[in-house]
Parts: C-alpha cells; structure tokens; sequence
C-alpha cells in the first residue's frame, strides 16, 4: 500500500546559531571540541554573549530536522515530529519547517509555555564542528507528542540518536519504533554523535534492541557501539543489530552496507569549511534516494555529493535550487 510520506523523523528541534570561534575561545571556555555538550541556558548565554553572534547564522535544526529539511529539499515528502515553545524561537521553528515543504505535529495552537531549545555551533578554522546545547522544551519531548497515523503512515521512521539523553526521549524512541514494526514502516536510526554512544551506551542498545533496518553512524561511532578498534571489525558487529547500515568516513567517503554487501562510495574532494550537518544531510539524501527508487549504490552516491556541498560552506543547509543542480549532475 502507497504511503504518503516517504520519511517521518523525530528529534530535539533546536535552534541552530551557527558562528566561528578560534580554537584559543575553545580552550578559554573549556568547551570540549569536536563534541555536543549540554549546557544550562545561562552557560549557553554567557558563550553566546562571548561570540560576536552579528556573525551567526540562525536556522530551525536539529539533527533530524536537518536530514528531513534535506530530504524534503530533494522532492521527499517528510513529516517532522518534534516539541517547542510558544515564544519567538518557536513560531520562527514551525516557519521555517513550514518554508521547506515539511509537515509537522507543530501548531501554534499547541504549544506550550517556555523555552524553544537552542544549540550554539561553533566552528574552528580546521572545519571541525562543537556544539553547546540547551535543549529547552525539547527535553520534555515524550511519546505523547507522536503523530500515530502520521508515523504509521510513512515508508520510514527515522530517529534521531540526540533523544537518548532524557529517559523520556528513551522512551519516544522505543515507542515509535515499536509502532512502526507494527505498521510495517521501516526504523532508520542515527547514532547523531560519538558523545551519545559513548556516555548512553546502554540506553542505545536498548531502543537498539533486536535491530533496525537502517543505521546510520560515522566511524568513531560504529567502533564505539561495537567495542572494536578497526572498521572493518566494527562493520561485521553492525550486522547483527542493523539490517542495513551507512558509516561515514569523512574525507574518505563511506560504506555502504545494502544487506548482502559492503559499497565503497567514493568521496569528492573539496576544501572543507564547516563540518556541521555533514552526516545529516548524507542521511537525508540517502534517505530520500532509497524512497524514491534508486538503488543503494546511486544513493550512496547522492549522499556524498550533498555532504561534500555542506562542508564547503557555513552551515547544514543547502539552498533548494542547489539540491535540484545535484539531482540534476547525478542524472547525467
């Protein structure tokens, strides 16, 4: 049976405020680099006051809410489940959702009082991402918050692994992937961050749990996951709880593991800016290609070209005639 979405995804929405920082306000700040870190709004406050933020760049995001944006950007139809707060934050989150053609649970009628989470992005001149996060009212997303008919209504459920941090996140996940085995909607999952496999290992195992049909990590997280010290030992581990998985390799590319063999996808080479949304959007891209009828390898392909789009350039967005010249270079 046809469904009408290709994707629904579900993650913390969270402002995106994307600036550049030195390695030296790193070490001043004592921000672990290369990490996602929670923070109080006040930490987050006196970072932002410490940045001249006039360079900032400021986009409705969230792991999840990026690849969705992607897909979306592509021609995927998507679904983006997702919590704010009935302030100014808020409003301008449901908007811009609402600009880049995806439906979502969000209604200014239905939320609530409070804070709209935000995440500080600061990148350094080598191109590596660290972000500060407050997760705001996106902390207390829950189950409850679940669009049934929606989720059962779409060929893919994608979780995004920054929800493992509170023990109702941990819950939603359980529960929406529980829904979709039963709805026969296929469980996508991103692991998001190495801090969220190393700190909340066995809560991941646990929405893990028997497996899923697609995972999406990059190479630290997959020797993370699976207590090994090389990719090639991690990626035989991953069979037994994935299905079907995509490990990023950074500059190196990725494998692509399609259920019955390993693709090499070669990277393209470019001078890398801005990490952040890299992995993001590869998993929107791919998520898109695989549900709209091209094969692992082409999606693979389609994936690694918009990644390298975004780490030539300040932030994890691309504009929406950009994702039309790729499809477009793809085809020919």
């Amino acid at each position: 049976m046809q469904k009408t979405y290709d994707i629904y995804g579900m993650g913390n929405a969270l402002v995106d405020i994307v600036t550049e920082v030195s390695d030296d306000f790193l070490d001043t700040h004592g921000i672990e680099k290369n990490f996602m870190t929670l923070v109080d709004e006040e930490r987050q406050s006196q970072l932002m006051n410490a940045i001249n933020l006039p360079e900032a760049d400021k986009k409705c995001g969230g792991s999840a809410a990026n690849s969705i944006i992607a897909a979306s950007q592509f021609g995927g139809s998507t679904f983006y489940n997702c919590k704010v707060a009935q302030d100014e934050l808020g409003k301008f989150y449901l908007s811009d959702l609402k600009a880049n053609g995806v439906d979502t649970n969000l209604e200014e009628s239905n939320m609530e009082e409070g804070i709209t989470g935000k995440c500080l992005v600061m990148t350094t001149p080598d191109a590596n991402r660290t972000m500060n996060t407050f997760l705001g009212i996106t902390a207390t997303f829950s189950k409850s918050q679940i669009d049934e008919a929606k989720l059962k209504d779409s060929s893919y459920l994608y979780i995004e692994g920054y929800l493992i941090t509170s023990e109702n996140g941990q819950e939603a996940m359980k529960h929406a992937k529980k829904l979709a085995e039963e709805a026969g909607t296929k469980v996508a999952l991103t692991f998001s961050d190495p801090s969220m496999v190393k700190y909340f290992k066995e809560p991941m195992q646990a929405v893990v749990g028997d497996g899923v049909d697609l995972l999406f990590c990059n190479e630290e997280e997959a020797m993370l996951f699976t207590d090994k010290d090389s990719i090639i030992e991690a990626r035989e581990e991953l069979k037994k709880v994935a299905k079907k998985f995509a490990i990023t390799l950074g500059a190196n590319g990725a494998i692509i593991f399609d259920g019955d063999t390993f693709i090499d996808i070669e990277p393209y080479q470019v001078k890398a800016i801005d990490s952040n949304g890299a992995g993001d959007m590869f998993a929107g891209a791919f998520l898109y290609a695989i549900t709209n009828g091209h094969s692992y390898a082409e999606a693979g392909k389609l994936a690694s070209l918009a990644s390298s789009k975004i780490v030539s350039q300040f932030g994890p967005r691309l504009e929406k005639t950009e994702a039309k010249a790729i499809l477009e270079h793809l085809a020919n």
